[in-house]
């Protein structure tokens, strides 16, 4: 099934990269259990082309889990800050971490946001919604180049567009879904899961040479790093 297919209709300039993604984020190993989905490598991808993470980009992640996200960008950052409240995920990350291969520098920090948020971070990912407006304020404080967070729910999603907004960081809002194969009556249909809303942004008045975004800029070269 075409990878086009899978992730729904996104922008041209960008699929060339995501199939490039896809391949190392279904290469993932996540042999631990955190009690709580990973982050979907479908979603990694599109994640991953918006974070456009190099060798000298500091990521901070909240909310490791089961450190899916912290694996995908310890491949491509090269440092790697990732942030769990819960001790038990914490563990989770850890073992899961080790059974990868990674370049970067990673530290785990059990703390919950923004306490522990680092003030040099480059790219920022919020995995989920709690305390994210205090997040928001730190990575404006702190001059955060680009800001990714992931929202489930459509109410959480306009509050955080809002948020976004008013702190005058938001660049895009992308809603997409993601749909599997399987066999029915032999013929292919499909199972979807749930939407996906990713707010990105930026937090520094770096503009791109094109006149673009920092972000977006990279991102159209993300997959040959």
């Amino acid at each position: 099934m075409p990878l086009s297919s899978r992730l729904g209709l996104i922008q041209p300039k960008l699929f060339y990269a995501l199939l490039q993604l896809y391949s190392v984020m279904s290469r993932v190993s996540l042999p631990h259990d955190a009690k709580a989905g990973p982050t979907k490598p479908e979603v990694r991808a599109v994640l991953a082309s918006k974070l456009a993470l190099t060798g000298s980009d500091h990521f901070a992640e909240v909310g490791s889990c089961t450190g899916a996200v912290t694996i995908t960008a310890a491949r491509r950052a090269g440092r790697v800050t990732a942030l769990e409240r819960k001790g038990n995920r914490l563990d989770v990350t850890r073992k899961n971490l080790a059974a990868n291969d990674v370049d970067a520098d990673v530290e785990l920090r059990e703390a919950e946001a923004p306490e522990g948020l680092p003030d040099d971070a480059d790219a920022l990912f919020l995995g989920g919604s709690r305390n994210y407006e205090a997040i928001l304020d730190h990575a404006v404080e702190t001059g955060v180049n680009r800001i990714v967070m992931n929202v489930s729910r459509l109410e959480v999603a306009g509050a955080a567009t809002e948020a976004f907004r008013e702190r005058d960081i938001l660049e895009e809002v992308v809603q997409f879904q993601v749909s599997h194969g399987y066999e029915l009556a032999g013929a292919t249909s499909f199972n979807s899961e749930n939407p996906v809303y990713m707010l990105v942004g930026s937090a520094s008045e770096d503009v791109a040479a094109d006149g673009g975004s920092p972000a977006e800029s990279a991102a159209q070269d993300g997959g040959d790093r």
